[in-house]
């Protein structure tokens, strides 16, 4: 992602992990009848891994003139981005151990879709943008 335009890149970093997500959540719901299967989830993308993720550079530079001030790292990851798993949220489980809720999978699946829609139209938006610009300037 480097060289990329900032919030184009945090914008495909969003689109990869409703992906992920995706997948994860198709997995629990083929696995809703498999003895023992703990569902999965992927831990939210905060912006500060974000951030990190998208190798994205800032202008400013901090420093700390007093012991209390806290600085920033400029992390940046190469290559495919890494997404945190949380811990299945669900406490009851099926006689055979299975940990899967149908109903409660569907909901998160139809909520990372209408997520993911909503960031992939802020990309093309993103792009229109762009290519209006270049338009006007030549």
């Amino acid at each position: 992602m480097a060289g990329d335009i900032s919030f184009l890149a945090a914008l495909k970093l969003g689109m990869r992990w409703h992906q992920a997500r995706q997948r994860l959540l198709s997995e629990n719901i083929a696995n809703g009848n498999s003895a023992g299967y703990k569902p999965r989830d992927l831990a939210p993308l905060s912006f500060q891994s974000m951030v990190k993720m998208t190798g994205f550079q800032p202008t400013l530079t901090a420093s700390s003139t007093e012991p209390g001030h806290f600085g920033f790292s400029n992390g940046g990851a190469e290559g495919e981005p890494e997404f945190a798993e949380v811990p299945p949220s669900r406490t009851d489980v099926t006689p055979d151990g299975n940990g899967v809720a149908l109903e409660e999978q569907m909901m998160k699946i139809t909520a990372n879709q209408l997520d993911y829609q909503a960031v992939t139209t802020l990309y093309s938006r993103g792009l229109g943008l762009i290519r209006t610009a270049i338009k006007r300037t030549t």
